[in-house]
This record gives C-alpha cells, sequence and structure tokens, in this order.
C-alpha cells in the first residue's frame, strides 16, 4: 500500500476503534445507551457544522437509501450544491459521505479524522457511527453545500444524525426489522421513526400498513406539521419497465402527470421515486429551487448500486440488498416482473439477527437451488445453519464460504441442466454484505478478463 492507504487504513482503524454497534451482536445493541446528548455536544464543539445548510432527513425501514439518492441527484441536477449522507456503505467507507455524486477522497477522509481527534477525545462513550456522523456534517459544511440529504442510521428518535432540524422530514416504508432495538410491533417502529418529525416542519410519508400510518399522522399532528402522504396527495404509476430501466408517472393530485425514467429497478423503486418526488416537491414550497425537467434528469441520472443490479444481462447475475422479509417480497415481485418463468440459484448469507425464515419464504418459490454463505460481518449466520433452514423449505442446498467461492460454485450450478431446463439466474441477496462482496468480485473478475 501507498502512503495515502496506508493512512486511510489508520483513520479507519481508528473509526473502528470506538463501539460500533451494527457491528456487534443485537443482544449488545439491544441494550445500548442511545441518546442524543453527546452528539449534541460532540457538534457544538465542532461548530455545529450541521446548522450550516438546510437538510432533507430521511428515515425508514426499507427505500430510505434510495430515496435519499433519487432526492440527492435531482438537487445536483438542478445546480445545487448537495451533501449525501448515507449507511452502511456498500464498498468503501468513503461512498458514505459524498458532494454531487463524489465520494469524500481518502485524503480528505483521513485530515478530517486527524482534525476532530482532540475533540473526540473531550465527549466520553462516543461511538463509531456518530463520529461518522459528525464527519459527514463537518466535510458538508466546509464543502459549502447548499443542500444536505442525510440518511437516518437506525430508527430515527435516538439517531445521531436526529440532531438536525430539516427542511423537510422524509419517512419511507415501514416494515419489521431491528425489532431488538425498535420493538416489536409496527407502531413501536413507526414511534421510533416518527422522531424526526420536528415541530412545524413538513412530512413525507410514503405509502404505510395502517397502524404506522396512524402512529406518525398522529405525531405529525400533535407538532402541527403538514403531512404530504404518496398515495393519497401524490400520485405514482408505473408505465412499462425492461432490465434497462422503467418508466412511470408521478403527479400531485389535481395536476397533469409526469412521465419520468429511472435506470432503478423494481417496483419498489417507483414507489421510492414517488416519495422523491413528493419530497422535492415540498422543498420548493420551502425554498429550494427545482424544477420538474431538474427531477426528471435527476431521475434519469441516480445511480444507487446494489438494489436489483444486473451485473450480466445473459444468462443473468443480478445482487440485490434485500435483507428482511419485507424487502424479500420485494425481490420476488421483481424477480416475477424482469425475469418471469425463469429458475434462479441464490447466493444467500444472513445476520443471525434476521428473520431468515421469512425471507427464504418469501423467495422459495422462485429458488432452484441455495448456495448458503456468510460475509466476514461478525453477525453473520454460519453458512451450515443457513443450510439447514433452506432444508426446511424443501429446497436444494449447500454451504460454501467464503463468497469468493461462493459465486463460481453458483455459476457452475446455474448452468447445469440437472437443475433446470436453461441456464438460471445467479442472484445474491440476504444481506448488504454479501451483495457487496459478490459484486466486487465479480467486478475485479470483469477487470481481468479486459
Amino acid at each position: 500500500m501507498n502512503e495515502v492507504d496506508n493512512s486511510y487504513q489508520a483513520a479507519l482503524d481508528y473509526l473502528y476503534s470506538f463501539v460500533d454497534y451494527s457491528l456487534t451482536h443485537s443482544s449488545r445493541y439491544a441494550q445500548a445507551n442511545f441518546e442524543l446528548g453527546r452528539m449534541e455536544a460532540f457538534l457544538r464543539l465542532l461548530g455545529d457544522p450541521h446548522r450550516q445548510y438546510p437538510v432533507i432527513h430521511i428515515a425508514g425501514t426499507k427505500g430510505k437509501g434510495s430515496t435519499a439518492a433519487l432526492i440527492a441527484s435531482c438537487l445536483s441536477a438542478a445546480g445545487n450544491r448537495v451533501g449525501l449522507y448515507t449507511s452502511p456503505h456498500l464498498q468503501e467507507y468513503t461512498e458514505r459521505i459524498q458532494v454531487n455524486g463524489r465520494q469524500i477522497a481518502l485524503v480528505e477522509l483521513v485530515e478530517l479524522v486527524d482534525w476532530i481527534k482532540p475533540y473526540v477525545a473531550q465527549v466520553d462513550h462516543l461511538t463509531t457511527f456518530e463520529i461518522t456522523t459528525a464527519l459527514g456534517f463537518l466535510y458538508f459544511a466546509r464543502q459549502k453545500v447548499e443542500v444536505a440529504v442525510v440518511e437516518v442510521g437506525l430508527g430515527g428518535r435516538l439517531d445521531a444524525t436526529n440532531v438536525v432540524t430539516p427542511l423537510v422530514s422524509v419517512i419511507t416504508s415501514l416494515s419489521m426489522d431491528h425489532i431488538a432495538v425498535l420493538g416489536d410491533t409496527l407502531g413501536k417502529i413507526a414511534y421510533e421513526k416518527a422522531g424526526i418529525i420536528k415541530p412545524g416542519r413538513p412530512v413525507v410519508l410514503s405509502p404505510q400498513a395502517d397502524e404506522a400510518r396512524q402512529v406518525i399522522a398522529q405525531a405529525a399532528a400533535e407538532r402541527g406539521c403538514p403531512l404530504h402522504e404518496v398515495g393519497r396527495e401524490y400520485q405514482v404509476k408505473p408505465v412499462r419497465h425492461s432490465l434497462q430501466g422503467q418508466v412511470f408517472w408521478a403527479w400531485k393530485t389535481g395536476e397533469v402527470p409526469g412521465e419520468f425514467y429511472t435506470p432503478l429497478l423494481g417496483h419498489h423503486q417507483v414507489e421510492n421515486a414517488a416519495t422523491a418526488f413528493a419530497a422535492l416537491r415540498v422543498a420548493r414550497e420551502e425554498g429550494l429551487s427545482i424544477t420538474e425537467g431538474d427531477i426528471r434528469s435527476g431521475f434519469a441520472g441516480v445511480s444507487w448500486p446494489g438494489r436489483f443490479e444486473v451485473l450480466r444481462l445473459d444468462p443473468p447475475v443480478v445482487v440485490d440488498s434485500a435483507h428482511n422479509r419485507d424487502s424479500a417480497r420485494r425481490l420476488r415481485q421483481a424477480l416475477d416482473d424482469y425475469l418471469p418463468d425463469k429458475p434462479v440459484v441464490i447466493i444467500f448469507g444472513a445476520s443471525e439477527d434476521k428473520d431468515i425464515g421469512g425471507m427464504l419464504s418469501e423467495l422459495a418459490p422462485r429458488i432452484s437451488a441455495v448456495v448458503a454463505t456468510q460475509s466476514i460481518h461478525p453477525r453473520a449466520m454460519p453458512a451450515a445453519r443457513l443450510v439447514e433452514i433452506a432444508q426446511d423449505f424443501h429446497l436444494p442446498a449447500q454451504a460454501v464460504v467464503p463468497v469468493e467461492k461462493a459465486l463460481p460454485a453458483a455459476l457452475h450450478l446455474a448452468g447445469k441442466k440437472s437443475v433446470q431446463q436453461e441456464p438460471a439466474v445467479v442472484l445474491a441477496a440476504g444481506s448488504l454484505f454479501v451483495a457487496a462482496a459478490v459484486r466486487e468480485i465479480w467486478k475485479k473478475q470483469e477487470a481481468i478478463e479486459v
């Protein structure tokens, strides 16, 4: 490694030397001392960088990252200098902090980490995510962004990002996930997500189950917030789709529908785009300058890899970040929409705290064979245990570890006539970490072949 790479690795080692609840067993972060006091104290030491630009704040179980990417792309297309903060990263830590689609450079991250170390030392019990969030806020301030799009890490109410007073709060689709931390009912989860709603600030809400919608609507009413709902005030209608992208209509009730295109695949991405459309329209009412043409350009130019991403068309190789039952249901719908009747060999890995049975039950009707694997993530379920669960659903399964061996095993299996009458789709899913690993291996293989 060169000097910059060494310094970058040292910066990452420093960041990971703090408590990182995303890399610990679920029983540990379920008992974590999540509170905003230390984050607020830390940011005060840094000069409150998060107060130097308007923020669009996005929470949700599914779709919040895609929605954030869509909104940021449109704001950038409108000529704004736009910060985008998301988590977790797919391949590289620097993906979390971007300005106008450009990741923070390795040397810039190293310099920021070095600069904040004396301030970190003054606040007890800071976590990796809290420090990273502060780095994002600070970088955006130094880059003089005109607006920042900030994705919640976990929950909302006590998330480290929830120190902002948003221009607009956005809550995407809610479903059961992280129940050890957020609660075991949709209502409890909605309560935590509704924590990002701030007095008087407008709220944009994706379509929800009634239990979740009632909680959020009540929170908005109590805090005097206008509530703008997709499916009620804002509408969307799919028009056509292919593996290259999809066309849809979006409009505000009472207006003429506009036609839009996005390369993001899956019906759920149309819903995310509708939420982004509503958020941008509300943000325009709050003073941001953006036209319908900017939204059209932003939707068409968005990049959000690892979400029903087609790495090869024929025979298809697809990676997806589905990691709970609801997202697995959406993944199966995408398979039915884009690759109907094609057999699927899945490279499946998942964290031990996830509803693995629920995910497999949703995907089982489309799966011909399972190649169970595990990432290097500390919470990864052992591949042998995944095989046992898959067999409960009468799915042929084998354990192949590590992921580097699972991909060629799945490709070999997909081409065997004994499995199906035609080459199968190879799909990686169950964990963002598995999807990222397969994607990285594939890209490296492509580079070698070129």
